[in-house]
């Protein structure tokens, strides 16, 4: 395998075609189960409740915190929310919870 043939840790990770990870590559395989877990079901509530079209998350890791902006596409609209802490399933939930409030308004 050539080096150019390894994914880069920023290169975008696809989830069902309408959710798109970028930064989570680093993370290791148990976290990235529940995490696509946790992803999966605020993307199927966006899509079945909001007819959202693109789910977008974009993680970084700074010192010992993890920052986490997301974004959500409804109607051609990007609604975005963001959120830093060192417990990586508490900043993707956090994440998740402020779009969905802000879908509901």
């Amino acid at each position: 395998m050539e080096p150019s043939d390894i994914p880069s840790a920023t290169e975008p990770h696809l989830l069902g075609g309408n959710i798109e990870l970028s930064g989570f590559r680093a993370l290791d395989g148990g976290s990235m189960i529940v995490l696509k877990k946790i992803i999966g079901n605020y993307a199927r509530k966006f899509s079945d409740n909001h007819q959202s079209e693109k789910l977008l998350l974009q993680l970084t890791r700074e010192s010992e915190q993890y920052a986490l902006t997301g974004s959500v596409h409804v109607k051609g609209q990007a609604i975005t929310a963001a959120h830093a802490d060192k417990n990586i399933f508490f900043v993707v939930d956090s994440v998740l919870k402020k779009l969905e409030d802000q879908l509901r308004r």
